[in-house]
């Protein structure tokens, strides 16, 4: 599939077809894969599932039946994909991949939407299943088409939180894991089938009875759970703590007990303990063989940001007996990153680690054995964001990534080769950036001294950018705060869409960022608006001072969530003066409105505690406590289903400025939560905000042509009396 761009704009980046992770056959000669295209023209999506042969690169449709997700390879020539049916069910079509329409037949019908498959060998013709779906309180799968019966009042009464998460009112019905077994013997036995076709058992609700729920919303997944011929492994949040005020996730193993016509029985789940770690326990996974399991946790509840720490269970039999990775005296570990990502080598002898590591995403490997070396992990390579590895049957690794220019590359790379440095390169999406007319000669980065720390930033320049010529300076913030601006792609705030408009992007990573090691992303607890922003002017004043070809007398900032709250909290301090216009989403406007927060242990832990022990913490970075300085242009965005950050925050700063005649926009979405994902709405946000920087630097707004265009016609301009105070 070949895409071309004269020029990269928004619109270019948002109908530009989307792949997912590759799915290698075991050999990893073909690479399953969904692509997603949206029209702008026709207002809909196209997704449809294709096969990609590695050697020659050619792509085939597979099918693009309507919701056909999530495809497995079933044997070496089947597929196995979740396909939406009638009235709310989900079916497990099987089909041959290089005739999949003609020869697709139904294995089993899920009776409720499901999602997150995976599956595990265990035999030449049978398969264990599990996947995500939603549980009534009874038990029993939820089907929204056939549960949702009409009511005669609207009314919501709660008696615990959550009360609402991320975007939802929270219902009674729970996220759980459900099993069973897809099978095609030719002999006697469970499930028996004389075509030798597949065909699913019954299924089980693996949390039934056990009030825990699994994955974790709002963005749990597959990296939730694992399945094994062994059993399944899953983590959930502590049943006997407030979800709203602490973190602690625990690990849960429910061991394999039969295989029969049921299904694929496990014992009730058993929670492990992890002595000394109260916090998050996350992506656990099964060696290959099923007898171990790797997982990460923290230390720290409360402290969603808190060191991953790296943990093998050798027997899955006895899980009290655990191996802790590179431990030292003070509890803090010898290794300086935090692992989000754990794959096992085929002989289960090695583990790989993905973690954040200057900027960009590394790939790290050590022995699964603890007492077999002393050492540190190796790192194998380190570029763009490798965000997917699967070990293909010959031990060799197959990686999905992204990178600042490019939206999807898949990759082998050999980790037993003494002279392999880099993974090489089986298909990129955008020909490595060039369909989007960007290169790498576009992306620089700098290194300067912050308030404590040494301070990491990205600069991506125009692809025609010419030497001598000044270009304004766009200054983009990134959120959590505890993240960073990273060499990966993004569909929401995407560097290289803004310095096509003509400026040099400059991306700190200042205090609180990840990926430098645990004490700087530790720093910005009770520091909000100090050390980061002591960062964030160190860095303003190295470009004004090194980089000749930016204006900084043409500065634009940006910045969404926390990077919403340092606008303005930069609105109200010096550094504001420094900028022409300030664009602002989902920003912290009053930090005491964050008690109407959904996951409450987030300010709690960011401000030295609960409000009502230390107000002062709360009222010492708070934003609204400058207003009276208030002077630079803002535009300020704010959606009605951001429960995050409620969209009273960004009323009020829109108020704010409205009152004190400083010239302002602000743009809502009643659809969209603390992000904005519908591709419609994300081109009206890119459209205000460009319009609303350009303006102020003397760039052009940006001219919009074809359907885009169009779609940008139908926007609701609200009009009203001018600014007076």
């Amino acid at each position: 599939m070949t895409i071309k761009a004269a020029k990269f704009t928004p619109d270019v980046l948002l109908s530009a077809p989307r792949r997912s992770a590759g799915v290698p056959n075991a050999d990893g000669s073909q690479i399953l894969y969904k692509v997603s295209t949206y029209s702008f023209a026709e207002h809909k999506w196209t997704r449809e599932i294709r096969v990609l042969k590695a050697e020659s690169k050619e792509s085939t449709l597979v099918t693009a039946a309507e919701g056909a997700d999530e495809p497995k390879w079933i044997g070496k020539d089947e597929v196995l994909l979740l396909i939406p049916g009638e009235k709310g069910v989900t079916n497990l079509v099987v089909g041959k991949v290089n005739d999949f329409d003609k020869s697709k037949y139904t294995a089993g019908t899920i009776d409720a939407s499901a999602g997150n498959l995976k599956i595990a060998s265990l035999s030449k013709s049978s398969y264990a299943v599990a996947f995500s779906a939603l549980a009534k309180p009874d038990g029993g799968l939820y089907n929204s088409e056939k549960d949702n019966k009409k009511k005669h009042t609207t009314g919501r009464l709660y008696s615990s939180v959550f009360v609402r998460h991320w975007d939802s009112w929270v219902t009674s019905n729970k996220n759980a894991i459900w099993t069973g077994t897809l099978d095609a013997s030719s002999s006697s036995g469970y499930n028996h089938t004389t075509s030798g076709k597949y065909k699913l058992s019954s299924l089980e609700n693996a949390l039934e009875e056990t009030g825990l729920e699994s994955p974790i919303p709002p963005f749990g997944g597959t990296d939730n759970f694992d399945l094994s011929s062994g059993g399944l492994v899953f983590v959930a949040k502590d049943p006997e703590l407030n979800l709203a005020t602490h973190t602690k996730q625990n690990l849960y193993l429910a061991l394999r007990t039969s295989t029969n016509s049921s299904g694929f029985l496990l014992s009730k789940p058993q929670s492990v303990e992890i002595v000394g770690f109260n916090g998050a326990t996350s992506s656990p996974v099964f060696s290959l063989n099923g007898k171990a399991v790797a997982f990460t946790s923290m230390r720290e509840d409360g402290y969603e940001s808190d060191k991953n720490h790296l943990f093998v269970i050798p027997d899955i039999r006895r899980p009290a007996w655990q191996t802790h990775f590179f431990t030292s005296r003070d509890g803090k570990g010898r290794w300086d990153r935090s692992p989000s990502g754990i794959i096992w080598s085929r002989d289960g002898q090695t583990l790989y680690l993905l973690a954040e590591d200057n900027g960009r995403t590394a790939l790290f490997s050590t022995p699964s054995n603890v007492f077999a070396t002393s050492d540190l992990p190796q790192k194998l390579f380190s570029g763009g964001t490798p965000n997917d590895v699967q070990v293909l049957e010959n031990g060799k690794l197959f990686i999905t990534g992204t990178s600042l220019i490019d939206n999807s590359a898949y990759s082998l790379y050999d980790p037993t080769a003494t002279n392999s440095s880099t993974p090489i390169l089986i298909s990129s999406n955008s020909k490595d950036g060039s369909a989007f007319g960007l290169s790498r000669n576009q992306v620089d980065e700098i290194t300067y001294k912050g308030a404590e720390a040494d301070i990491h930033a990205w600069v991506i320049k125009p692809s025609n950018f010419e030497k001598g010529k000044k270009y304004p300076l766009a200054y983009f913030i990134h959120g959590g705060p505890q993240g960073a601006w990273g060499d990966s792609w993004s569909t929401r705030w995407n560097p290289a869409v803004f310095a096509e408009q003509g400026y040099v992007v400059v991306a700190p990573n200042p205090t609180g960022s990840t990926g430098y090691g645990q004490e700087l992303t530790d720093a910005i607890g009770e520091q909000w608006g100090g050390l980061p922003y002591i960062d964030l002017q160190k860095g303003f004043e190295y470009v004004e001072k090194h980089l000749d070809y930016v204006d900084t007398d043409r500065a634009v900032a940006l910045g969404a969530s926390y990077g919403g709250y340092m606008i303005n909290w930069i609105q109200g301090h010096d550094l504001g003066r420094k900028f022409k216009a300030l664009a602002c989403h989902d920003g912290v406007f009053n930090i005491v409105a964050q008690l109407s927060t959904e996951e409450v242990y987030f300010p709690n832990r960011e401000f030295g505690g609960a409000y009502w022990e230390k107000p002062e913490g709360w009222h010492k970075w708070d934003p609204s406590r400058f207003t009276s300085e208030w002077a630079t242009p803002q535009l300020v965005i704010h959606s009605e289903k951001d429960y995050r950050l409620t969209i009273a925050e960004g009323l009020a700063a829109f108020n704010v400025l409205q009152s004190k005649g400083v010239e302002s926009q602000f743009l809502t979405f009643p659809d969209e939560n603390h992000w904005v994902l519908n591709p419609e709405n994300s081109l009206l946000w890119h459209k205000a905000v460009i319009d609303f920087i350009n303006k102020h630097v003397g760039l052009p707004v940006w001219g919009v042509e074809g359907p885009a265009a169009d779609v940008l016609k139908e926007a609701v301009v609200e009009g009203g009396h001018p600014t007076k105070s």
